[in-house]
């Protein structure tokens, strides 16, 4: 065989091993991204790389991390930081401490340097916020105060404030960009905040202690937790009501916290805090399809991002679940510090 010849075999070989290793490799864990977890009680945040499930990083953050949401770009985190000392229930809190308001604010964390850079002025008690998908603004709830906060991302600076209703946490903007649904926990309404008229539109009632609200891709309805009722409520999310109730089991033991959906929007995921487990909803049905456990008072969920593997944050038992969502089996629990909250996956 002559020197070209024995090249051409050669690149071929190669290249059909290449494909080969590509072929087998395409169920494997996708390497690169990580999951961040923010820890409430210990103001802090977890950096879990995806293909090892392996702490790689715990990194001071301020007080009483929450909320947590990427740039469109994903070189930068922000976090909702509180000063407001943490209650709940069956805490008498005329015995707590007074809040220290210069923690408030979102926390600007720089993904490739690992480190937080600056608090940016938010308003009291921030607990949750989201972004535009332009990445322009953000709002922020206030829970101390009942209001809502924008932010120009550009300038950091408050460009506007909305009354809302009492105890507000979710946020959430509509996939057109148009609107932002910011849930009341104590009067267990969505306020629907109109982003270029710069004003609260309407107010509607959507069930006992809404906290988390999931949009259709299509802007067409939304989904959003009731705690208290044990259910989710479905929204007509053009003419902004609520239209059904999905039931999930029995107020009070079955406790909605987060809501979810897979990336093409077919199945809806419900964390349910003292409930132990994730229940899964068939958006086309609006109908429960499946439930199972994954730890101790789940609240904050995330999806890899292949869609395949579900995280859960176990907030008393200071742990995430990993979970096959295939098999719908925790596969593995990954120790991180105390409280945690909220989590997102991010590949680099």
């Amino acid at each position: 065989m002559n020197h070209p010849t024995r090249l051409l075999v050669l690149t071929i070989c190669l290249l059909v091993l290449t494909i080969a290793a590509g072929s087998l490799d395409k169920n494997a864990p996708q390497p690169g991204f990580r999951i961040y977890v923010t820890n409430e009680n210990s103001g802090d945040l977890s950096v879990i790389d995806g293909s090892t499930l392996a702490v790689v990083a715990t990194i001071p953050l301020g007080k009483r991390p929450r909320g947590i949401h990427a740039s469109p770009d994903g070189k930068t985190i922000y976090v909702a930081l509180s000063g407001s000392p943490i209650g709940g229930p069956g805490v008498d809190e005329s015995k707590l401490p007074p809040p220290d308001r210069s923690a408030d604010g979102i926390g600007v964390f720089d993904v490739r340097q690992g480190k937080l850079l600056r608090l940016i002025q938010s308003g009291k008690d921030p607990e949750n916020f989201d972004l535009s998908k332009d990445g322009r603004f953000i709002v922020v709830s206030n829970e101390d105060d009942s209001m809502a906060t924008m932010i120009d991302v550009a300038t950091e600076k408050i460009t506007k404030t909305f009354p809302v209703g009492e105890e507000p946490e979710g946020v959430k903007f509509t996939p057109n960009g148009k609107f932002v649904y910011v849930t009341s926990e104590d009067t267990g309404t969505i306020s629907v905040i109109d982003v270029a008229a710069r004003k609260v539109l309407k107010t509607f009632k959507v069930g006992r202690r809404p906290r988390s609200v999931a949009f259709l891709p299509d802007g067409s309805r939304a989904y959003v937790n009731a705690e208290n009722d044990g259910a989710v409520t479905v929204v007509d999310s053009v003419k902004h009501e609520a239209i059904q109730t999905i039931s999930l089991g029995q107020p009070g033991v079955i406790k909605p916290m987060a809501v979810l959906l897979s990336p093409d929007a077919s199945k809806l995921y419900v964390s349910t805090g003292r409930g132990h487990k994730i229940f899964v909803i068939d958006t086309a049905t609006n109908q429960v399809s499946s439930s199972f456990e994954v730890g101790e008072r789940p609240w904050g969920i995330a999806l890899s991002p292949d869609g395949k593997t579900l995280y859960t944050a176990n907030g008393p038992s200071n742990d995430i679940s990993v979970v096959d969502l295939a098999s719908q089996k925790v596969v593995q629990k990954v120790k991180v510090s105390r409280g945690p909250w909220g989590l997102i996956t991010l590949a680099p």
